[in-house]
């Protein structure tokens, strides 16, 4: 005998009040929440977007203007709604958003007032969120007001478009320490926009160009981590990945090594972090940075590695396999996925290996006078003075056979005490810090000289000796002295 139990339904809508405080500590920054507005006029194909900041007055505000298509009256309290879509609803390709949280979370996370002023078709709409007013009544109220004129910056609107407000910025300003450092963190805002939207800002993408993004009247300008238009620039064939029949690729590049760039851009392309930090794979949604820096645990972080990049373009439909979080800031690759990441790591490592490495590379294989030589066996290497070198052998010749053990005997002694720990803490902490001492100048102009001389009477032609010469160092990194020496030689 089925026994059924009799049930009945009770529905338990959240508290207001103690709901909307809670979204307010998804854990977004500044920096985060205006990115997730801007998101919002992107997928409404702005082109135009302005950031206004009031920092100077007594209730300092944030606006974000935009040119897009804006919104009818219904559509705009439908967005101001929490949870307005479903993750699960199939979007646009061009759609950044996610959730149908955005819009509220990333707002209410800096502010207690958010107003809404949008235009559509020539027809005004706004409406405002009051986190007091919610507290107060314990109820999920939305305030329409009837004219836009006393809303921040709104006679700055003109055309089709939105405008998004916050007010009441009790996340950044309670003192006026706080005031200045909003401005800051305003500062820091627009250099993670140039970031996150460079593929936008550049316009290399588009057909309609490039997107404009402003801070009070500042353009900002895209910064592409991958130095995609410098020479030395490495870029390794691009491969494609299936996911669920939906195409996901893979872009490496090896960035060029500290002597073949500026210092300036060395500098700006490390990051604040630094290289060994920024290296790994940079997932893009959309053409939208999501996550960078990262070998998603594939991988450790390393020194030798730390020029190598992997630019990861996804579509916003394999949000749920990528498990992209609210802010989008976090992701996760799918299982399929992991392995083929796997062998990209361990393959474009090595071009990062090589030209991080490239002066002991030619050292030992380019290099046709090398002074010191470079063994290995099994897996220990080893360095030592080149004893063919023709200043060393030449050296060695003229001293009788008593001076010339005890020159071995020095030599042994300083190949013997070579620092290699203190090289290698160096090297990993800052490489491009790393330098040999400079050779005084009458010193050198001695060592062109005496080698000139030594490989001319070995033998070799004019045009031999000046390869042998440019293949090594000191003479490689001081070239145009050192045709100098040798013109003068010849004269």
């Amino acid at each position: 005998m089925t026994r059924t139990t009799a049930t009945r339904e009770e529905e338990v809508p959240p508290r207001a009040s103690v709901l909307v405080e809670s979204m307010r500590d998804i854990g977004y920054s500044l920096q985060t929440a205006v990115a997730d507005i801007i998101d919002n006029s992107l997928t409404a194909g702005a082109r135009q977007i302005e950031i206004l900041a009031e920092t100077h007055s007594e209730a300092p505000s944030i606006g974000i203007l935009d040119d897009g298509k804006g919104m009818t009256r219904s559509a705009l309290l439908e967005a101001m709604r929490p949870g307005s879509r479903s993750p699960l609803d199939d979007r646009s390709d061009n759609d950044l958003g996610r959730f149908g949280l955005g819009l509220k979370t990333a707002s209410f996370s800096q502010c207690r007032r958010l107003t809404v002023l949008t235009c559509k078709e020539g027809v005004m709409s706004a409406a405002t969120w009051d986190l007091d007013t919610v507290a107060a009544r314990d109820r999920w109220i939305v305030e329409v007001p009837d004219t836009p004129e006393r809303i921040p910056w709104s006679d700055q609107m003109s055309g089709d478009g939105t405008l998004v407000v916050w007010e009441k910025l009790d996340r950044l300003v309670g003192s006026d320490s706080d005031r200045q450092d909003l401005v800051r963190q305003l500062d820091d805002t627009a250099t993670h926009l140039e970031f996150v939207f460079h593929r936008f800002l550049s316009g290399r993408e588009d057909r309609e160009g490039r997107v404009r993004i402003s801070l009070n009247g500042r353009d900002l300008e895209p910064f592409d981590p991958f130095h995609s238009h410098h020479p030395a620039t490495q870029h390794h064939p691009e491969e494609p990945i299936l996911l669920d029949g939906k195409e996901v690729t893979l872009r490496p590049v090896t960035l060029p090594h500290h002597d073949r760039v500026s210092p300036e851009d060395w500098k700006r392309y490390a990051g604040r972090e630094g290289y060994v930090k920024n290296q790994g794979f940079y997932l893009y949604r959309n053409r939208r940075l999501i996550v960078h820096g990262t070998w998603f645990r594939l991988a450790r972080q390393q020194e030798l590695t730390k020029l190598s990049r992997v630019l990861i373009d996804i579509p916003n439909s394999l949000d749920s396999e990528w498990k992209i979080d609210v802010k989008k800031a976090w992701a996760q690759p799918p299982a399929p996925v992991r392995e083929r990441l796997r062998q990209i790591v361990e393959r474009i490592g090595i071009p990062s290996r090589r030209t991080y490495t490239a002066r002991g590379t030619r050292l030992t294989e380019d290099s046709h006078l090398p002074v010191w030589t470079r063994s290995q066996d099994k897996n220990r290497i080893s360095y030592g003075l080149n004893a063919e070198h023709p200043l060393l052998a030449a050296f060695e010749e003229r001293l009788d056979e008593g001076m010339a053990d005890e020159f071995r005997r020095l030599i042994g002694l300083v190949v013997s005490t070579l620092p290699v720990e203190a090289l290698y803490a160096d090297v990993s902490a800052n490489s491009e810090s790393v330098a040999p001492e400079a050779l005084d100048p009458d010193d050198f102009t001695e060592i062109v000289e005496a080698t000139w001389r030594i490989l001319r009477q070995g033998g070799l032609t004019k045009s031999e000796t000046e390869a042998r010469m440019k293949s090594a160092d000191p003479f490689r990194a001081n070239w145009e002295k050192t045709t100098n020496v040798i013109r003068s030689l010849e004269a």
